[in-house]
C-alpha cells in the first residue's frame, strides 16, 4: 500500500511538467493578492544611530559618498564595528584618521581582538595593552565576532570558549575604560538542527549550505549562548550589547527574562527585523517594556534595506514581505511604535551606552 502511494505521488509530481508546472519549492514565490494600505518609508521619523555596521574599506573610503547616503536615511551616526579590519594596527589607525580628518562626528569606530596565540605566555597582558592603546587612539568600543566561541581554536585544536578565563581581563578592562562590548555569539538555532522538513530555515540552509552548523565542531547552540551569558553575569561593570537580540527574537519572553536578570546586557535588532515583524503585538509590547535596553542595528550596508526596518518599526502596515525570502519566507506587519519608544531605539539608548557620540546631532 505504501509503495502504491509513493508511485501515485511520483506520477502526480511528474505530471506537473506536462502542464508547464515543473517547479522547485524554492522557486514558488507568488505575489500576494491582498489589497491593503502600503506605507513606503525611505527616511526614519527621527535621526538614528546604526550601532551595528561593517565598513572594511574605511581606511581609504570616500566618506562623503557614504555620508550622503546616510543623510537620505536620516542616519546621523554609523558605528563601524570592523575597526581593525582583518587584524592590523595600520587598518585601525587609518580608519580613525579618515574619520577624524573628514567626518569626526558622523562615525564611531570599534576595535577588535585576535585570539591567535592565546596559549602563549603574556597573551592576556598584550591584548589588554592593545585595547588600552586602541581606545587612546579613538576607538569607542570592542566588537567580538562570532568566530570566537565557534571557529577559533587554540594550539591543541580545542574550541576557544567565549568565557575562557584568559579573556576575562579584556572584559574587565572594557568596563574600566567605559566602552561597551558588542558581541555576536552563535547564529540562529535552526542552523544546528536537522536540515529536514521540520526546520524553519530549510530554504536558507539549502541555498546557503555553509551556514549549517555541527555541534561536534562548534559546540551546541545552547552551550555557546550559555558561555556568552556567563561573561555578562560575571563582569557586571561592563556593558554588553548582545547582537541580533541574542538570537532570541523568536522567543521574546526568554529574552525578557534575561534582560531582567542581567542589567548590564543590552541588545540590538540587526538582521532580526523579520522576527519582530511577524509578531507585531508581542514585539511592540516587548520593545515598549524594554525600551531603555534595545538599540537600532542593521549589520550590512544596503541603503534600500533600511526602508523595511522603518516600515516595521513605524507603520501599521499588514502582510508585507522581507527583502530576503530565503531568510524569512513569512510576511511581516508594522509595529507602529510610540514616538518615545522610537527615539530610544533610534538614538537615546546608544547615546547612553556608547561614548563620545556627538549629542548635538539629536533632539532632546
Amino acid at each position: 500500500m505504501k509503495t502504491s502511494k509513493v508511485i501515485i505521488l511520483l506520477l502526480i509530481f511528474n505530471s506537473l511538467s506536462i502542464f508547464g508546472q515543473n517547479m522547485d519549492f524554492e522557486d514558488y514565490d507568488p505575489p500576494s493578492t491582498l489589497v491593503v494600505p502600503e506605507t513606503m518609508i525611505t527616511k526614519a521619523k527621527f535621526p538614528f544611530i546604526d550601532v551595528h555596521n561593517h565598513q572594511f574599506r574605511m581606511p581609504s573610503q570616500n566618506l562623503k559618498d557614504l555620508v550622503d547616503e546616510m543623510d537620505k536615511l536620516n542616519m546621523k551616526v554609523m558605528v563601524n564595528l570592523s575597526g581593525r579590519g582583518r587584524g592590523s594596527d595600520e587598518h585601525l589607525m587609518k580608519a580613525l584618521e579618515n574619520v577624524k580628518t573628514n567626518y569626526p562626528n558622523r562615525f564611531i569606530v570599534f576595535t577588535n581582538i585576535s585570539l591567535t596565540g592565546i596559549d602563549e605566555s603574556g597573551w592576556t597582558e598584550r591584548t589588554v595593552a592593545q585595547l588600552e592603546k586602541d581606545v587612546a587612539l579613538g576607538a569607542n568600543g570592542l566588537k567580538i565576532y562570532k568566530s570566537q566561541g565557534m571557529d577559533n581554536k587554540d594550539s591543541k585544536g580545542n574550541r576557544i570558549k567565549i568565557d575562557d578565563p584568559r579573556i576575562g581581563p579584556v572584559w574587565e578592562k572594557c568596563g574600566e575604560l567605559g566602552i561597551p562590548v558588542l558581541i555576536h555569539a552563535a547564529d540562529p538555532k535552526p542552523f544546528w538542527d536537522a536540515h529536514d522538513n521540520k526546520n524553519e530555515r530549510w530554504l536558507e540552509l539549502k541555498l546557503r549550505s555553509r551556514r549549517k552548523r555541527d555541534a561536534k565542531v562548534t559546540g551546541s547552540w545552547q552551550t555557546i549562548i550559555n558561555e556568552q551569558h556567563n561573561i555578562f553575569r560575571k563582569h557586571k561593570n561592563t556593558k554588553f550589547i548582545n547582537a541580533h537580540l541574542g538570537w532570541y527574537g523568536n522567543n521574546l519572553a526568554k529574552l525578557g527574562e534575561l534582560m531582567d536578570e542581567i542589567p548590564n546586557m543590552y541588545s540590538e535588532i540587526g538582521a532580526v527585523i523579520a522576527e519582530l515583524g511577524r509578531q507585531p503585538r508581542n514585539a511592540k509590547a516587548f520593545l515598549t517594556k524594554y525600551q531603555d535596553r534595545i538599540m537600532f542595528g542593521k549589520d550590512s550596508w544596503n541603503p534600500e534595506e533600511y526602508h523595511t526596518y522603518f516600515r516595521v518599526l513605524e507603520s501599521s502596515d499588514e502582510y508585507f514581505p522581507y527583502y530576503k525570502r530565503y531568510h524569512a519566507f513569512w510576511k511581516m506587519y508594522g509595529l507602529d511604535l510610540d514616538d518615545e519608544v522610537l527615539k530610544k531605539l533610534y538614538y537615546k539608548n546608544a547615546l547612553k551606552v556608547i561614548p563620545n557620540i556627538d549629542k548635538s546631532l539629536f533632539p532632546k
